[in-house]
């Protein structure tokens, strides 16, 4: 357990406020994979959480008491995540908690928070379940069909294309995004002329490869990590597949860049983040991160601050002893942070709008804005 104190973009030495001690700190817990395959989205989210924990300690924490972020790595295994969930309200007594993880995690944790009363928010996880858990479950990133809309009206209308196929992730992650490309995509006029499905554990992708160069089709949506993404798309570029290919947040990483290489290229994603943003947040989270960090910033880095902040703007209203009124407090959540301007719908969604980011030069850069707020309209009760 970590009470951190870095004023914006500089770590400083780890001290205790006069007069305050341990107990007196309020706690956040939060999980988040920091062993196994998702490890570096666990670590660049934490880097995120305690980046806002100490900006936010720094400017006093809550009514003068400091701001502990009790971590625990729940390696993105529901399995894990249960166990942690219960001690984060049985054995730490959190005031709110948040995600840091991915969906199958955060599905299984958002039940035990919601049967026990506490709020808990996930920063990026996007199965549709996860706010149907309850009224103390909320999201500050997209649910995985909306994002999914979003790739229709940039495949379909902005980049004009057609023929599409898709490469879909068999995972909640994946089987999300799926949904809410195909229910937006005759609205563009796209015909998706071939499905290929593939595990999270593959990296090789050559069946997929050639029947993709037989299809001939103008783009691919294809859904996956940067783990997965990156031999993906290096194995498309080598064997001569040029179309534009379409992912997600889950590209949103320089580690996407990194393993594939040149043909990272030109690789259009949607996602949370705007790295060329003009926004005073956003500027200023991007430079405190990588300042404190070494790291480029990532969807996940940003989405996590995002996720905190709610959580300590709602303490800062509600206090840390009351869940019902810090879940009350979250519902009514107006403020912006680096991944937008967030506030919720009656389901606990966040609305906003999606960013679209494309590979250029080796870096992450600004492609087009999608602002529609009939087909980004999150579910509702």
């Amino acid at each position: 357990m970590r009470l951190i104190q870095i004023a914006t973009g500089t770590v400083l030495a780890l001290t205790l406020l006069s007069g305050a001690s341990y107990a007196e700190s309020v706690k956040i817990g939060f999980n988040v994979p920091l062993t196994g395959f998702a490890a570096a989205d666990g670590k660049s989210a934490l880097g995120g959480a305690e980046l806002a924990v100490a900006q936010a300690n720094a400017a006093g924490g809550i009514d003068g008491a400091q701001i502990e972020l009790v971590v625990y790595d729940d390696q993105a295994s529901p399995k894990e995540a249960v166990p942690i969930a219960q001690k984060l309200i049985e054995k730490d007594g959190v005031s709110v908690a948040v995600s840091g993880s991915y969906s199958g995690s955060t599905r299984a944790a958002a039940g035990i928070f919601q049967e026990a009363g506490v709020p808990y928010i996930s920063a990026y996880a996007i199965h549709p379940d996860i706010t149907r858990a309850g009224n103390f479950v909320f999201r500050t990133s997209f649910v995985g069909e909306v994002q999914g809309r979003a790739g229709a009206k940039l495949i379909g209308e902005s980049l004009g294309k057609q023929k599409v196929t898709m490469i879909t992730l068999q995972n909640d992650f994946g089987q999300s995004l799926a949904a809410g490309f195909k229910e937006a995509a005759s609205s563009f006029n796209i015909e998706i002329i071939s499905e290929y499905e593939y595990s999270i554990k593959d990296r090789q992708f050559g069946p997929i490869v050639s029947k993709i160069k037989s299809d001939n089709p103008d783009a691919i949506y294809a859904s996956g990590y940067f783990f997965t993404a990156g031999p993906l798309v290096s194995q498309l570029r080598a064997a001569g597949i040029d179309v534009p290919v379409i992912g997600q947040e889950g590209y949103d990483s320089q580690k996407f860049i990194e393993i594939a290489g040149p043909a990272s290229e030109g690789t259009i994603i949607t996602t949370s983040l705007d790295r060329d943003s003009t926004s005073a947040e956003t500027m200023s989270f991007i430079a405190a991160f990588e300042e404190a960090t070494g790291q480029k910033v990532d969807m996940v880095a940003a989405s996590a601050h995002t996720a905190l902040k709610v959580a300590i703007a709602a303490l800062q209203v509600a206090g840390p002893h009351d869940a019902a009124a810090i879940r009350d407090a979250i519902a009514a959540t107006e403020l912006t942070a680096s991944t937008g301007s967030i506030s919720f719908n009656d389901l606990g969604e966040v609305r906003k709008d999606v960013q679209v980011q494309i590979v250029k030069d080796g870096n992450w850069r600004f492609y087009s804005v999608i602002s529609d707020p009939d087909l980004l309209a999150p579910p509702t009760l």
